[in-house]
């Protein structure tokens, strides 16, 4: 891998923690040139440091709001100034609001989509050109599990996330005469990252993801696989394709179980105040890769039963709810 890789330029947005850290961290071990980028600026150089300890020949910390097009620009500008090239971009910024839409400010609904979808488009619109002139590149866009199955009580995150999902398929149709740039879009199942208590809470109670929660590194792996062989769409965890099967069986029956079993969640958690998070400043402390979220989870053999339960009783009121209705059509 590192033969592969000693030679790219890696520009990594959201780089101050979570997976943009363990996605820094495993190409920083390839030797790549890695560019890093986040709000928050002294985590974002500590990142850089632990790159360069871990063998990257140059890792270079670039303060970058992903919501300010300019800033972005400056960013591309920035990496490509450091050989001459970009090689690979990945846009890894995701910003969050749980509440019920009408109780979450609209700012903060307004902030969400900057972040999780303008941001991503103004990373694309600042290396795309760089891609064309180049005739080579890859584009990956950390998406989500929510760009499939929506997400009740974080509304403005689901449809930033199906938003962003629709952007990646048009710029592959686009760029569909360009066989050498490559728009890459990683779908994660739940994380281990410190996304859930950095993000905006106005429900007022503590936060945390459904089992079974994976290792951010499991996605830097997939990030970096990527890199050296893209291919358009991955998903990484294995609870993240039974919920899109299941969305695709019963998209509003799936959907509602979510919301039944969150508000079940919000009345036995306890309570915190409301905050906006990291939605408009850097998070006090970056929090690194980790949200300590996985020492929770049950074992995946019982997740999975569950999971293929609901997937068949998914299927079976899917088409008892369907048969009516052709039944009706050729009458």
């Amino acid at each position: 891998m590192a033969s592969q890789l000693a030679d790219k330029t890696i520009v990594i947005t959201g780089a101050s923690s979570g997976i943009g850290q363990a996605t820094a961290e495993a190409f920083a071990r390839a030797g790549a040139t890695v560019v890093l980028a986040a709000r928050g600026t002294r985590a974002l150089q500590a990142v850089a440091q632990k790159c360069r300890s871990l063998g990257s020949r140059n890792a270079v910390a670039v303060t970058t709001d992903v919501t300010d097009a300019e800033t972005v620009r400056a960013l591309a500008a920035r990496a490509r100034s450091l050989t001459g090239a970009i090689d690979i971009w990945v846009s890894n910024v995701g910003v969050g609001a749980v509440g019920p839409f009408h109780e979450t400010p609209m700012a903060s609904h307004e902030q969400v989509i900057r972040a999780n979808l303008i941001g991503h488009m103004n990373d694309a619109h600042a290396v795309l050109p760089i891609f064309l002139e180049q005739g080579r590149g890859v584009f990956i866009n950390i998406i989500s599990l929510g760009a499939f199955a929506a997400t009740p009580f974080a509304a403005s995150y689901g449809a930033s996330k199906y938003g962003l999902r629709a952007f990646s398929e048009a710029l592959r149709a686009e760029l569909a005469g360009r066989p050498e740039i490559h728009i890459c879009d990683v779908y994660p199942a739940f994380i281990d990252t410190p996304g859930i208590s950095h993000g905006a809470n106005y429900i007022g109670r503590a936060l945390t993801a459904p089992p079974p929660v994976y290792d951010a590194r499991r996605v830097a792996r997939s990030i970096v696989e990527l890199a050296q062989r893209p291919r358009a769409s991955t998903t990484v965890g294995e609870a993240a394709h039974a919920i899109r099967f299941l969305h695709f069986l019963a998209p509003q029956l799936t959907t509602d179980l979510v919301a039944s079993f969150m508000r079940a969640y919000f009345r036995r958690a306890r309570s915190v105040p409301p905050t906006d998070g990291n939605l408009f400043a850097p998070p006090a402390k970056a929090g690194g890769i980790d949200g300590g979220l996985r020492s929770r989870r049950p074992s995946l053999p019982v997740v999975a039963l569950g999971l293929v339960a609901a997937a068949g009783i998914g299927a079976l009121l899917l088409l008892g709810d369907r048969r009516p209705r052709v039944r009706r059509l050729y009458r």
